[in-house]
């Protein structure tokens, strides 16, 4: 059973996604927040698998309360669930530590399949998408403060050919993709994937493209 905390100022919206998500055998919804606040209290409370997380909330907004929830290794992944004209947001929001976004308007299945994804420990967001969000707002953003590549040590952990598929990574391939233009198998990309996020301390693929763009691997086009 995947235990959901909706976290939504629209008491309407809240009432939806819960009507959904209870009509699901494998899912149950342990609590709602209609601001950040209460969202990260409740999670102190409930340790619930996956927060569905608005951006937009009075007081604490959902960005804080990400980076808030994850800083306290409560273990919950984060689904940031926004609206188009929002997408800048959405990459603060997978900066500050979120599993992947959808929009507000995603079909039911979408949403329901993207839970179940970020319980299971994967990235909602297809690397394509991911890629194409970060080219289009990081020249928005501020420079990210840190020490180059070279020196980085969640890079200088890895292996030349991991740093070349974390590369590749940044840039939007899939696993399939980079088995057939690497000339790996499919299962030796994954391996090399799981070693990655094991050495670096990315939660998953979303947060491994970010930490390319980061270590500067990967540069907005």
């Amino acid at each position: 059973m995947t235990t959901v905390l909706i976290a939504d100022d629209q008491p309407m919206q809240r009432f939806g996604f819960r009507m959904l998500l209870e009509s699901q055998d494998d899912m149950t919804v342990v609590g709602e927040a209609g601001n950040g606040t209460e969202a990260v209290n409740l999670v102190a409370r409930h340790h619930p698998d996956v927060v569905l997380m608005d951006i937009r909330m009075p007081g604490l907004d959902g960005i804080e309360a990400t980076r808030r929830i994850i800083a306290s290794g409560a273990g919950t992944r984060i689904l940031i669930v926004t609206t188009f004209d929002l997408d800048a947001y959405a990459y603060d929001g997978l900066r500050a530590g979120a599993s992947g976004f959808l929009v507000k308007d995603a079909l039911p299945e979408e949403l329901l399949a993207g839970i179940r994804a970020v319980a299971a420990g994967d990235a909602v967001v297809a690397p394509t998408l991911t890629r194409r969000l970060l080219d289009a707002y990081v020249h928005h953003l501020p420079p990210v403060p840190g020490a180059p590549t070279a020196s980085d040590p969640r890079i200088t952990a890895l292996t030349e050919r991991e740093r070349e598929i974390l590369t590749v990574i940044g840039q939007g391939w899939s696993n399939t993709e980079i088995a057939t233009r690497l000339h790996l198998a499919e299962s030796t990309v994954k391996t090399h994937v799981t070693r990655i996020l094991a050495k670096t301390g990315a939660r998953d693929r979303v947060q491994a493209v970010i930490l390319a763009y980061d270590t500067r691997l990967v540069t907005p086009t």
